[in-house]
């Protein structure tokens, strides 16, 4: 009984719940958000998003510029993100030696996002929108028995938001809107356990009861609802000068969900031998609170002629609301708390748009993007860092009501590097990154 304590611990331990949930959105933006839910901004960088015009994505992100539009306007945007990430570094175990397995191969994959949104303007001054996006999510996947398994094997999170927005103007330069947001969380992730260390730290006197003797892993899946909100406002000083502000709010989910516990036959044999007072990793259900943060959007675009124009960006995401995640396990052990303390992340973009001719447009931009993570709270789930952004893209205007966009960025991490210790195994050194996102959309104006 005196080693039973020990055990419980590292159940909960075990888990690591929580380090699935700050990956790096496919490493498109820092934390894991997503911005790209616009492939005409994703061209020029995401640079002047909160003020641009004839962009219906404006839906969420500031609906106060839905008022600029006419008639009815409908678009459908498809970014597809190759994401690269591979280990270089070095992995040792409990007892200091190093840990078996590869490099876990390329943890990126190639993942379609997709975003439709509409917006409809009245004759009265007032408009109304509607948008179905994904402004944070996450997937990686490492190759099974690599260096870090412990710390992270699969992860992925799905948040996507149905967004209903209405705007008004007050005077000819100025108008305001407000938007409700329903948002769908959904989340799976698995990780390798090290039961043979487990065991050997309860002193257990088998061949197998040793740090890498017996691997098994833990899979978990969870899901919720949440509800949130985003106001905006749209100044137009002159008629050549936008300048927007929007804010969204942080969303609360309860994740719930079950725990599958993959435990290899001679650890289990050890664990149902032993006098517990209650069974240890049996199958069952679990829970975490997760908040995704609130995001402040300033964006400002200058026609300078008729075919040129400046755009910029700047926007903070309050990944200070990421204290910690507490998961809370039925069966019952004690809860795991993962400690994240992240601090709110800035991102900067500058833009252009030049008019080639009546069917062309081209448009490029350059972005500096914060990680809010340090290396103390760093894991393989999430080798983020700063980062900057590349971009050029297009508009091909087929006639008066039909464009199409086109749009390519580049996202190149700065030296990404973890140093982090998950089941008694220490993960430490460089991760090569980057990711290619590829875009194209459509809009149809009526």
């Amino acid at each position: 009984m005196a080693t039973h304590p020990r055990i419980i611990q590292c159940t909960a331990l075990a888990l690591g719940i929580a380090g699935a949930l700050s990956f790096a959105g496919q490493a498109h933006a820092a934390g894991f958000q997503l911005k790209e839910n616009s492939v005409k901004s994703m061209g020029a960088a995401f640079a002047g998003t909160a003020a641009k015009t004839g962009d219906s994505s404006v839906v969420t992100n500031n609906p106060a510029v839905m008022t600029q539009f006419e008639g009815t306007t409908v678009q459908a945007d498809l970014t597809v993100i190759d994401l690269n990430y591979e280990y270089k570094g070095a992995a040792v175990d409990a007892l200091g030696r190093p840990m078996s397995g590869s490099n876990g191969g390329n943890a990126g994959d190639v993942t379609p996002v997709p975003a439709l949104s509409v917006v409809h303007k009245f004759d009265n001054g007032t408009a109304l929108g509607a948008m179905v996006s994904a402004p944070f999510g996450l997937k990686t996947e490492y190759d099974p028995g690599w260096v870090g398994r412990y710390a992270a094997l699969k992860s992925e999170v799905k948040i996507v938001d149905l967004t209903l927005s209405g705007a008004v103007d007050l005077g000819d330069r100025f108008s305001v809107g407000l938007g409700v947001i329903a948002s769908r969380a959904d989340v799976t992730l698995s990780k390798g356990v090290d039961f043979g260390g487990l065991l050997a730290s309860s002193g257990v006197p088998l061949p197998f009861a040793q740090p890498q003797g017996a691997d098994g892993t833990a899979e978990v899946q969870g899901d919720d609802n949440g509800f949130g909100w985003l106001i905006g406002a749209h100044f137009r000083p002159t008629d050549a000068v936008s300048i927007g502000v929007s804010y969204r709010s942080e969303i609360d989910y309860e994740l719930t969900g079950t725990v599958d516990w993959t435990v290899p036959g001679n650890a289990r044999a050890v664990f149902d031998a032993r006098p517990m007072t209650r069974p240890l990793f049996i199958d069952g259900k679990a829970r975490a609170e997760l908040t995704t943060p609130s995001i402040l959007n300033v964006g400002a675009s200058w026609q300078v002629t008729d075919g040129f124009m400046l755009a910029a960006t700047y926007a903070r995401t309050g990944w200070e609301s990421l204290r910690e995640v507490r998961i809370q396990f039925e069966n019952p052990d004690p809860d795991s708390v993962e400690p994240f303390d992240w601090k709110n992340s800035d991102f900067y973009s500058l833009g252009a748009e030049f008019q080639l001719n009546d069917a062309w447009t081209l448009r490029g931009g350059v972005a500096y993007d914060e990680t809010p993570t340090s290396i103390e709270h760093r894991t393989p789930r999430l080798p983020d860092a700063n980062r900057m952004f590349y971009s050029v893209g297009a508009t091909w205007k087929l006639n008066d009501a039909f464009d199409v966009n086109l749009a390519y960025t580049r996202i190149e991490p700065r030296n990404p590097r973890i140093d982090t210790t998950s089941g008694g195994a220490r993960v430490y050194g460089d991760f090569d990154g980057n990711a290619n996102l590829f875009g194209v959309s459509a809009q149809y104006r009526f």
